[in-house]
């Protein structure tokens, strides 16, 4: 096995916390709720989105990494982060969104170390210019370590609706955190309109749900608003044994709304603008951004085997992993999805879309196919 300590150059007090959840559905058939998007390879490169998100923090922090999954998944992360040790693999009996998740992470943490610090960084995303990363990361533990409950902003490219957005406050003073302010608020999803006035104004930055926090502080601040989750989730750390019979008195919440909103409103949360390429990979018009043209098919980009593929003046993208030739004419923007069990064909207009087709799906009595 190798030394995943050998090389590290991040904070010592730092672990890295992987919440891997979700079902992915608007990238459906590709992604479903057996095999969700962060168990495949969605950039071409040989590593899922789960291997890619460990390698990019093990330069930081070695074999610190914990990933919380749920019971259908965990057999799939075990076999492709052999490397994991068995007590970093925190497995939940049912999905209770991102706080039950993270919030059972801190508690494991603050037993081990009642001074650790983790950075929450979902299993799904994207990200690129790792330097910059390093050192924004690097940036949030030091206003951590002070109390604060950091996030990462992500500088916005544009005028998107699909995200929250935080309004970035004054400049926090932090030694080893240049770069980081106060946040003002968590704003939502906003419309076109108003997404506009917040690129143009240059105080707000994209929510993508990454946390920087010491685990005691982010369990203060969860009993805050939830004192009996907290107490359940200390339970279960404290006898890991109880987590069947526990779990499932939890609530289903994000951390969002748990913590990271009333906490804003309270002065506790601080943001490190985070300038480098990020993705969630939310739908299929978002993979064909992260994809190249394919040498073999000009205006496509291919996902699978391009040998699969034929393609005639068509552009847009295609996913060949149904082991069939899929044939393209002619169609401009258009999204192919084959599998071995379900084609889906639409195009890159309505690739928010999908969604609502599992949902059709499930609601016709043919749930198996999600």
């Amino acid at each position: 096995m190798p030394d995943l300590d050998s090389g590290v150059d991040g904070p010592p007090d730092l672990t890295a916390v992987i919440p891997a959840g979700g079902a992915g559905t608007r990238l459906w058939p590709l992604s479903r709720a057996g095999s969700p998007k962060f168990l495949h390879d969605l950039t071409g490169r040989g590593r899922t989105l789960l291997q890619d998100t460990a390698d990019r923090l093990r330069p930081l922090v070695g074999a610190r990494v914990m990933v919380v999954t749920g019971e259908r998944h965990a057999d799939a992360v075990r076999a492709q982060l052999p490397d994991l040790d068995p007590d970093d693999l925190l497995v939940e009996p049912s999905p209770r969104d991102s706080m039950p998740a993270i919030g059972l992470a801190a508690a494991v943490l603050e037993r081990r170390d009642p001074d650790a610090v983790l950075a929450s960084f979902a299993a799904d995303h994207v990200i690129g210019d790792l330097d910059v990363f390093a050192d924004r990361v690097r940036q949030a533990v030091s206003a951590a370590r002070e109390g604060w409950l950091v996030t990462l902003g992500i500088t916005p490219t544009s005028p998107a609706t699909g995200f929250g957005y935080i309004r970035v406050g004054a400049a926090l003073g932090t030694a080893g955190a240049p770069d980081a302010h106060r946040v003002d608020a968590f704003v939502e999803k906003p419309d076109v309109a108003r997404a506009r006035d917040y690129l143009a104004s240059g105080d707000h930055l994209w929510n993508a749900g990454m946390f920087v926090v010491r685990a005691s502080v982010l369990l203060e601040l969860l009993a805050q608003q939830h004192p009996e989750m907290t107490t359940v989730l200390r339970q279960i750390a404290e006898d890991p044994s109880r987590l069947a019979d526990l779990w499932g008195s939890l609530p289903a919440v994000a951390i969002d709304h748990a913590v990271a909103e009333p906490a804003a409103a309270a002065g506790r949360v601080a943001v490190v603008p985070a300038p480098f390429r990020w993705d969630d990979v939310g739908d299929f018009a978002s993979l064909a951004d992260l994809l190249d043209e394919s040498p073999l098919h000009p205006g496509l980009r291919v996902l699978g085997d391009p040998g699969l593929v034929v393609n005639q003046g068509a552009t847009g993208l295609v996913v060949a992993t149904g082991g069939r030739t899929v044939v393209t004419l002619g169609v401009p923007d258009l999204v192919v999805v084959d599998t071995p069990d379900v084609v889906l064909v639409t195009t890159r207009e309505h690739a928010q879309d999908v969604k609502g087709v599992v949902a059709t799906l499930r609601a016709t009595g043919r749930g198996e196919l999600t």
